[in-house]
């Protein structure tokens, strides 16, 4: 039996950490009002917005019950820390263990959606992380106003208010910390566009996790339902703001009836205003698409009420151009062969991969992780939503009674 001076203990107690994400719940939840008004200012302050930042902007009550929400799933949690991945005693009575551990201090920059400052912040600090948030100008109000009620559950619970930080820097300022680590940070998480990923790729001095772009695609196989791929396809286009959100269908060129199915996904498409592009023979078979030749549109993430339609000779092909073009977030296949949904899905290189079913649903609540930090389109340390059970990284603890090593 090993001495009480050697039993773990993790940096925050786990009912520390759930009291202050449940008391910070209830915070929301009584400031509603405040919150509200705040987000106001920022809609205001920027009328000129396109659709897709509205929409990444805007908190209504419904946004506020979804962090509300998150909040108490990420309580419910384990705790992330602590967990012993590895044990071995040697023979020697030499004891190893390797454990979960904090990444110590996260740096999160993002655009837009305030709902991060939340959901974000509360899944790295069940992780026992501290959180330095550096959110876009145009949601500065209401990401002070969501900073001021993580700070005050800290204080409240009597935890430092230094676990979750909000930064106020200029576009230069941002660059100096993100080139020369000016906070001492462990780890970047950029969640924005692809200027803010590459910038932080290229010039960041510690890991970074990207958040990358969606572009996801869905394959209607020969072998389908059609009338569930029109429901899939149209649910993919349901917001248009999210980065899994569908951009592309490629249907099997064997199709039954295919002219008469293409139209019918056209005029769906149409009633719910979405522009519809194609390659060259999806445009000659419905008149109502916009022909788009152009390769580079196969690798768009659109962000817009916009889609884009390719016929495929058959599977191996629609595996090549999703490898190919997409961003390795999600993709999807609509079949009633079972052998091939198993082919595509081992074969397509996406986080999330599906059968029958939206991309729509890559997202850390779907999934049951609550709250999600990023959806991780790398292959280390994590790949798909990030929970706080993967906001750890791992150590090796090495207990002996003074042995040493021939």
């Amino acid at each position: 039996m090993w001495p009480k001076l050697f039993q773990f203990h993790t940096n925050m107690l786990l009912s520390e950490k759930n009291s202050v994400l449940l008391h910070l719940a209830s915070l929301l939840e009584e400031n509603k009002s405040e919150i509200l008004r705040q987000n106001k200012r920022d809609m205001d302050a920027f009328p000129d917005m396109d659709a897709s930042m509205k929409d990444r902007l805007k908190v209504d009550e419904k946004k506020i019950e979804g962090m509300i929400r998150s909040l108490h799933e990420v309580a419910s949690q384990p705790d992330p820390e602590g967990k012993i991945l590895y044990a071995h005693t040697r023979e020697d009575g030499l004891k190893i263990e390797n454990r979960t551990v904090p990444f110590g201090k996260i740096l999160i920059i993002y655009e837009s959606r305030p709902d991060v400052t939340i959901e974000a912040a509360a899944t790295a600090f069940k992780a026992g992380n501290r959180i330095l948030l550096k959110g876009g100008k145009e949601s500065y109000n209401t990401n002070t106003c969501l900073t001021g009620l993580w700070q005050q559950a800290l204080s409240d619970n009597g935890v430092a208010e230094t676990y979750v930080k909000y930064l106020n820097l200029s576009h230069a300022e941002t660059q100096k910390l993100i080139e020369e680590n000016t906070h001492r940070v462990d780890l970047i998480i950029p969640r924005g566009g692809e200027k803010l990923i590459t910038f932080v790729q290229k010039n960041a001095t510690v890991p970074v996790i990207v958040s990358g772009r969606g572009n996801n695609f869905l394959y209607v196989d020969a072998d389908c339902d059609f009338d569930m791929a029109i429901r899939i396809v149209l649910n993919g286009k349901k917001r248009i703001s999210v980065c899994n959100a569908l951009d592309k269908v490629l249907i099997d060129e064997n199709l039954p009836d295919i002219k008469q199915k293409i139209n019918q996904l056209v005029q769906k498409l149409k009633l719910e205003n979405i522009e519809i592009t194609g390659d060259e023979k999806v445009g000659d078979l419905s008149g109502e698409i916009k022909k788009n030749t152009d390769e580079t549109v196969l690798f768009e993430e659109f962000l817009a009420p916009k889609i884009h339609i390719s016929l495929v000779k058959d599977m191996p092909e629609a595996i090549n151009v999703i490898n190919r073009y997409s961003g390795g977030h999600s993709a999807t296949i609509v079949t009633h062969n079972a052998a091939r949904a198993d082919t595509f899905m081992q074969k397509v290189d996406c986080a999330a991969v599906y059968c029958n079913a939206s991309t729509r649903f890559t997202d850390g609540g779907q999934f049951g992780v609550g709250a999600e930090i990023a959806i991780s389109t790398q292959k280390l340390h994590f790949r798909g939503p990030l929970g706080a059970q993967e906001l750890v990284t791992n150590k090796w603890f090495v207990y002996g009674k003074g042995h040493t090593r021939d």
